[in-house]
């Protein structure tokens, strides 16, 4: 598993918009363009296109 982060205010902001909810996935690769995000309990890993 992959070590991610808490996303930020803005990063928060995206991961909703996607429809996610922000508050069950963590931020390990953030790009210009994209955000590599993992779920906090299942490993899960999704690609957010910003």
């Amino acid at each position: 598993m992959k070590n991610g982060k808490n996303p930020t205010r803005r990063q928060k902001a995206a991961i909703k918009a996607a429809g996610f909810n922000p508050d069950n996935w963590l931020v390990f690769k953030s790009e210009a363009s994209t955000l590599h995000i993992i779920h906090r309990n299942t490993g899960t890993t999704k690609i957010i296109h910003i």
